[in-house]
């Protein structure tokens, strides 16, 4: 199974550098869109801004469901500060220490981008001495230093600068001749762009699929309740297709596909999960099987929202997730390949 690896990785790169954090991925789900028409694929935008593409298979009396979301981390502003500088609220869930120094844009209401770089607040070690490292990396701590001529409040206002406003990072997408993928929100834009990869490998080989099968575009994962509506009735097998998490006593790898037993939701269908293990090594495929302790998917969003079906979690692995992220050709690849397996062969009872 020949996947193109170079609309693979440009369909990446294109959607990491879209600034999309929860509540304000507009833009990027416009790209899927995009994609989605030059794929040739009919879709429906829900009422929430998602997207639910789908490829009509033989039987269309059960489908399927694949999920990835395009949704990142981010920020808001939360209050205008007297000094012209900017405190935030999180979007998702990261240690402030991840996005210390990191550059950043300001979207204002009325469209206007404003740049700046997140700072703590004492961060000159000539000004603060020890207390530079000594301060607590919290909300109350951080700060936006915005480059823009303005030493007070109203200053900042004049430029359009409200609560509320979405704080987006820089991604910084580097993809090396080694083939790593360094950015950040690879969570979970690597996934997006495997399921595009999937659906043009669908078209270049002109497979028919068993089932109709569905590739849901969810944008409020990272906040819980990315994919817990607006699922098509016929769905029996979900599949989240989310970063994979590489850290001591995981087995996860940026190289290699996982197969996700268990996560803080619970374990994952066994049928399912025992199947994917099955076809992964029918292709030969790099994968591991793992368990997330601090970690929820489209998957068991749409379970806690009353959805009834078999559901399976894969993806490949993200080093230093919700920091600054890094992945693999292969570890996407692999990912792309299990998923097509996976929509080729018949359910599991």
């Amino acid at each position: 199974m020949k996947i193109n690896e170079k609309y693979l990785l440009d369909s990446l790169k294109a959607l990491l550098e879209i600034p999309s954090p929860t509540g304000f991925t507009k833009d990027a789900v416009a790209y899927v869109e995009e994609a989605f028409k030059v794929l040739g694929v009919p879709y429906i935008k829900t009422v929430k801004g998602a997207l639910v593409g789908t490829i009509k298979g033989k039987d269309d009396s059960k489908q399927r469901l694949l999920s990835a979301h395009v949704d990142t981390l981010g920020a808001m502003v939360k209050e205008v500060k007297g000094s012209g500088r900017l405190k935030l609220t999180q979007i998702g869930g990261y240690a402030w220490n991840a996005v210390e120094g990191e550059y950043c844009t300001v979207h204002t209401a009325d469209g206007r981008k404003v740049t700046g770089t997140i700072m703590i607040t004492a961060a000159s070690t000539h000004v603060h001495g020890d207390k530079t490292s000594s301060t607590p990396r919290t909300g109350d701590t951080m700060e936006v230093r915005i480059d823009e001529v303005v030493s007070d409040a109203d200053g900042v206002k004049a430029l359009g600068i409200e609560v509320g406003d979405f704080v987006s990072f820089d991604p910084r997408v580097q993809i090396t001749e080694s083939g790593y993928v360094k950015s950040r929100h690879l969570d979970d834009k690597a996934c997006v762009a495997c399921l595009l990869s999937m659906i043009q490998t669908v078209n270049d080989e002109g497979f028919e699929l068993p089932y109709t099968t569905h590739f849901f575009i969810s944008n409020y994962e990272e906040v819980g309740h990315g994919s817990s509506a607006s699922i098509p009735e016929k769905v029996v097998e979900f599949m989240a297709v989310d970063m994979a998490a590489p850290g001591e006593g995981q087995t996860s790898h940026e190289h290699k596909v996982t197969i996700c037993a268990k996560d803080s939701s619970g374990p994952y269908d066994y049928a399912l999960k025992g199947q994917l293990v099955s076809l992964a090594k029918e292709e030969g495929l790099d994968y591991v099987i793992d368990i997330y302790p601090f970690y929820g998917s489209d998957a068991s969003a749409a379970l806690r929202a009353g959805w009834a079906f078999k559901h399976s979690l894969i993806g490949p692995g993200v080093d230093a997730s919700h920091s600054f992220e890094r992945t693999h050709t292969q570890g996407l690849v692999a990912t792309t390949k299990l998923g097509l397996a996976y929509m080729m062969t018949l359910m599991v009872d």
